[in-house]
């Protein structure tokens, strides 16, 4: 007969195995000395962008994590540990964690995540976070599609103005207008 505990642990290791289990993206921070509107505060910002905040006690995430064959990250576990599941644009929800980690003077410490799958370190999360926005990115790719047609488009008008150009001198020669 198994305890109540002991089935409470279970289904919030199995909700932590989900939510990490079905994300693009997923942070792990750890947090002491944050103030609850500060914590708020993170949460409405990452959930305006499409992320989710879950706070989990590090013996349960530490089994989720196991589960799914993420060891590393899980012995990095330490004190309040939060995990933030997105689905959205990485490099979006990175900019607000390290936005946070500085605004929170040290009660903060990025542990890791995991991103399709694979595993970020805290150096990888700082790199993911200068990376620019998915909309910017995009645009930079049409400018870099487009700009050899461009060229293409202007020699191509560059040769037509030069053809009507001497058309009209050959006809100013032989006395027209």
């Amino acid at each position: 007969m198994t305890k109540i505990g002991q089935v409470y642990r279970k289904t919030l290791a199995k909700h932590v195995h989900e939510g990490v289990k079905s994300r693009n993206s997923t942070f792990v921070i750890s947090y002491t000395g944050v103030s609850g509107p500060q914590m708020n505060n993170f949460r409405k910002e990452l959930k305006s962008k499409g992320a989710k905040v879950y706070v989990s006690r590090k013996s349960i995430a530490g089994i989720a994590l196991k589960e799914l064959k993420f060891d590393s990250l899980s012995e990095r576990l330490s004190g309040q540990t939060a995990f933030i599941w997105a689905d959205g644009d990485s490099s979006e929800i990175s900019k607000i964690i390290i936005k946070f980690v500085k605004d929170t003077k040290g009660g903060v410490v990025i542990l890791g995540g995991l991103l399709q799958g694979s595993l970020l370190e805290k150096a990888d999360v700082q790199t993911l976070s200068e990376l620019p926005s998915r909309e910017v990115l995009l645009s930079q790719l049409l400018g870099v599609i487009q700009s050899p047609l461009s060229r293409l488009a202007g020699a191509l008008n560059a040769k037509t103005q030069e053809l009507l150009s001497i058309l009209n001198q050959l006809s100013e020669q032989k006395g027209g207008k």
